[in-house]
């Protein structure tokens, strides 16, 4: 048997427990297809949304679907892909339900790796939030009841913007965020920087120190709520329990729930995810 590489896991183990095809009921590709219809559908029902650009790279984008109401809250999600893929174009699945409830629902897009290193792709994540701080008028929205989530490598993003100094890094209020629900996240960048993840995300030492959310936690300015689904991979879920202990917080598990499974429930009426947003904006 070879050596451990990180806690009891070889390192055949450990490329296996950051491998979401090894563990979802589905292939990656049917779930990817998935966020995409529901989008889709979204569009359909609400009308397109309305893009603008937040920073100076093609990538720099976000779509806006409005609620009727102004000065309603703003819910920003930032998608998942393993920090290589996806885009808006599949992050406007739970829009429907957000509208309906007069909140207007932000999908975020940004660079990609390897095109951006992640030092960048969480610049570009803080900059997207700040603008819709500054503009959230030009839409309807309100820049005092602003939010985040985020699933999969995007619950690692929302996670980086929950712990983001805003008044050092951008003169902007503290507490720009009222809230973050951050769903199966990689939250400490050590493994994945030893798994086979690595060989495209090119992580070192240093921006596993500074990119590692929960090492971080002294920073965070705004209440943040955990999700999990309960059949993903051990250290998966190793990683939503050990951010939660950090940071004191209760771990929300979704039950007989994979790790694409579980961020669909963002956009169900009753869902996990959905009631864990609500309850935020509402409790802001």
């Amino acid at each position: 048997m070879s050596d451990p590489v990180f806690r009891d896991y070889s390192q055949a183990a450990l490329d296996r427990q950051y491998d979401q095809s090894k563990w979802s009921r589905r292939p990656p590709a049917a779930y990817a297809a998935e966020y995409r219809a529901r989008t889709d559908a979204a569009k359909a029902a609400l009308g397109a949304p309305t893009a603008y650009a937040y920073g100076d790279s093609p990538a720099e984008t976000l779509d806006v679907y409005r609620a009727a109401a102004s000065e309603a809250p703003v819910h920003v999600f930032i998608h998942g892909g393993a920090w290589r893929s996806m885009s808006k174009a599949d992050s406007g699945f739970a829009a429907e339900l957000f509208v309906s409830r007069g909140i207007h629902f932000v999908a975020l897009d940004f660079g990609l790796l390897p095109a951006v290193d992640l030092r960048e792709m969480v610049v570009q994540t803080r900059r997207g939030l700040a603008w819709v701080y500054r503009n959230a008028a030009r839409f309807g929205g309100n820049p005092e009841r602003i939010f985040v989530s985020g699933h999969s490598s995007g619950g690692h993003l929302a996670a980086c913007v929950a712990v983001t100094d805003w008044a050092g890094a951008f003169g902007l209020p503290a507490d720009l965020l009222k809230g973050a629900l951050c769903c199966s996240g990689g939250y400490d960048l050590g493994p994945v920087q030893l798994s086979a993840r690595n060989d495209y995300m090119q992580l070192d030492d240093a921006m596993v120190a500074e990119l590692s959310p929960n090492r971080h936690l002294d920073r965070l300015g705004c209440p943040l709520a955990l999700a999990v689904g309960d059949a993903e991979s051990d250290d998966f879920t190793r990683q939503s329990v050990a951010m939660a202990a950090a940071g004191g917080l209760p771990l929300h598990v979704g039950r007989n729930m994979d790790h694409f499974e579980i961020s669909f429930t963002l956009g169900d009426a009753g869902g996990l995810l959905a009631d864990l947003a609500l309850r935020q904006i509402a409790g802001a």
